[in-house]
């Protein structure tokens, strides 16, 4: 005997279903006939079978790989923003099937889910009066990964995020190059929809290479931020 998957809540049987697949009557005729709507009458004309799928999702929500957990700490610690906030950006550049309740358990195993705790810990010196940006204020970091156990060596995060919009761009290198810095600055150009006017940094070496690039990007002004 085969058994067929019913829901709780299914208005119409097996039988009920493979009448409506074999009838020729206008959908409307036959959906008086069982006492349905239009709509369900349509809906089993189209299936292959009178079972009813299943509610479970075909694709699991996936979770990061180590490498992506590696970056999304590195990026969590950087812009210290909500976890609804944080999940946009790690679904646009790292994982586009994360799940909220995923990324939250990987913050909390790496002890970086507090938020409040973690902007006391990263917390920076305070300036003198408050200063409003501009759209196109960018700020640009570099971070050092962790090696991975199947990697030959560390890896670099280059951030950028503007200080106005919070807008931010992000690309992982193997190295911190000048021809590196070059490509980060060439891309996020390309990506940034503001007219970028001032990046500023607070690490010297991004700084060095960043001004060795100031005559080829004229119109990003770089200073070092203090």
């Amino acid at each position: 005997m085969t058994l067929v998957r019913l829901q709780s809540q299914a208005t119409t049987t097996p039988k009920i279903r493979a009448a409506i697949q074999a009838s020729a009557d206008p959908a409307w005729m036959v959906g008086e006939r069982f006492g349905i709507s239009e709509q369900t009458v349509l809906k089993w004309r189209h299936r292959d079978s009178v079972e009813d799928r299943s509610h479970t999702p075909h694709r699991l929500q996936t979770t990061l790989t180590p490498a992506q957990e590696v970056v999304a700490v590195a990026l969590r610690k950087t812009l210290l923003v909500s976890l609804d906030d944080f999940l946009a950006v790690v679904r646009e550049f790292l994982n586009p099937n994360v799940s909220r309740s995923g990324l939250g358990r990987c913050l909390r195993r790496h002890g970086v889910g507090n938020l409040r705790e973690l902007k006391v810990k990263e917390a920076r010196p305070k300036h003198s009066a408050f200063k409003a940006y501009a759209p196109g204020y960018l700020h640009i970091d570099v971070k050092y990964l962790p090696q991975m156990a199947d990697q030959t060596s560390r890896r670099y995060l280059f951030v950028a995020i503007d200080r106005a919009t919070r807008w931010m761009f992000i690309g992982i290198y193997s190295n911190k190059t000048a021809a590196n810095a070059r490509r980060f600055l060439r891309d996020l150009e390309r990506a940034c929809p503001l007219h970028i006017r001032t990046i500023l940094t607070d690490n010297v070496l991004c700084a060095e290479r960043l001004v060795d690039l100031a005559s080829d990007h004229c119109r990003i002004e770089v200073s070092r931020h203090v």
